[in-house]
């Protein structure tokens, strides 16, 4: 059996660059969310001041992407679900986060497969996030 290649035995931390790579792309995410009137509406559900949402994403995606568990070990489980669920989530959110992450990630340059692993992944994570029923829809 042949020993995997480096590049097979990285993890999508690693591919991005470690700590300086996720730092930059949670970064420019937020950035995207302040300066893009597109993503006004999903900026209007955080706080004011974002730095403690770049702290606690960043911290969460080091872990989640293969680095440092830095949000567990501050906070414990995610529980991403029960911590968002104060906010309204619904379809228009989901698309919006997806689409600045989106676009933070082609900003970073970061290898098109890659990109398109992680979108996959954000994308199904980001439609459980859900919680707002959208009109039509059955509430559960």
């Amino acid at each position: 059996m042949n020993a995997p290649t480096q590049a097979q035995a990285a993890t999508p931390y690693e591919l991005l660059g470690g700590d300086p790579g996720v730092r930059a792309l949670v970064d420019r995410f937020y950035d995207l969310m302040d300066l893009e009137p597109r993503y006004a509406q999903l900026r209007s559900i955080h706080p004011t001041t974002l730095d403690g949402s770049r702290d606690k994403l960043y911290w969460f995606l080091s872990g989640w992407l293969g680095g440092p568990d830095m949000y567990q070990q501050r906070f414990g489980h995610p529980r991403l679900r029960m911590r968002h669920f104060p906010y309204a989530i619904g379809i228009a959110e989901r698309d919006a986060w997806m689409a600045c992450m989106r676009q933070a990630l082609d900003e970073q340059q970061v290898d098109p497969e890659l990109s398109r692993r992680l979108q996959e992944a954000f994308a199904g994570t980001a439609d459980w996030m859900r919680n707002r029923a959208e009109p039509g829809q059955q509430t559960g």
